[in-house]
């Protein structure tokens, strides 16, 4: 099995290593200091299994995860046991609390070796990191971007991923308009319709179109439908 760590902390990675040495069937082909790497290394090893942190600079663990299509299996290791839950609710084989014995880690391992067949990890709507409601991280290309959520304008719904447009452009992201509804600052993005969630900052007018219907007016000159409940809503956020 070819084996993958991701840690910005060199000695983290070091005992990793070291514990690793006891499994011949283990194959070390790479190890990251982070995220940005991380899946630059996991895309050209593909790898059966990553050791991963989940705080680290530049991009999280979970975040990381979120820019992978088919992430291999997973053993998180961290000195933070608030993210443990998050960490099972994503599917991760184990959860490895710093600092972790090389008893503790052949636990681990063994869930591994033990699966037949071998279950990927399953990111789910529910496993978000909290830096999720502060910026967006998306690929664009061969490139990771971190995007502030204040220079996002608004999010369209785009089949199984929504369009995230900047004044750059937009990005895409494999998510649902209600995660990004639930997950931001409801008093600064409105779920105005269906296909769309606005960031009032961008908001110049409310223009009334025939009978009961209304179009909101973006600082880009975008025209974006509100729905009668979006209209609502965007009526009692502004206070009007």
């Amino acid at each position: 099995m070819k084996v993958v760590i991701v840690d910005d902390e060199p000695l983290a990675r070091g005992i990793v290593k070291e514990y690793l040495k006891s499994f011949s069937n283990l194959n070390l082909v790479a190890e990251c200091g982070d995220g940005f790497e991380g899946v630059k290394m996991i895309v050209q090893h593909q790898p059966d299994l990553i050791f991963l942190d989940v705080q680290m600079p530049k991009i999280t663990g979970f975040e990381m995860l979120e820019l992978i299509d088919n992430p291999p299996q997973v053993i998180f290791t961290t000195a933070f046991d608030e993210y443990a839950m998050k960490a099972f609710e994503a599917h991760a084989i184990d959860y490895l609390l710093k600092p972790f014995s090389k008893e503790r880690f052949d636990k681990a391992v063994s869930k591994v070796l033990g699966q037949q067949p071998k279950i990927p990890i399953a990111l789910t709507e529910e496993t978000a990191s909290p830096e999720s409601s502060q910026r967006i991280v998306v690929k664009k290309g061969q490139n990771i971007v971190v995007l502030p959520v204040q220079k996002i304008h608004y999010f369209e719904a785009f089949d199984d991923y929504v369009k995230i447009f900047t004044a750059d452009g937009f990005f895409l992201k494999k998510k649902t308009m209600s995660f990004f509804e639930k997950t931001l600052d409801a008093l600064q993005f409105v779920r105005v319709h269906r296909s769309y969630i606005l960031n009032l900052q961008e908001l110049t007018r409310i223009e009334p179109l025939e009978k009961d219907n209304h179009v909101a007016l973006l600082k880009s000159g975008v025209r974006m439908p509100l729905s009668q409940a979006g209209y609502v809503k965007l009526k009692s956020v502004l206070g009007i």
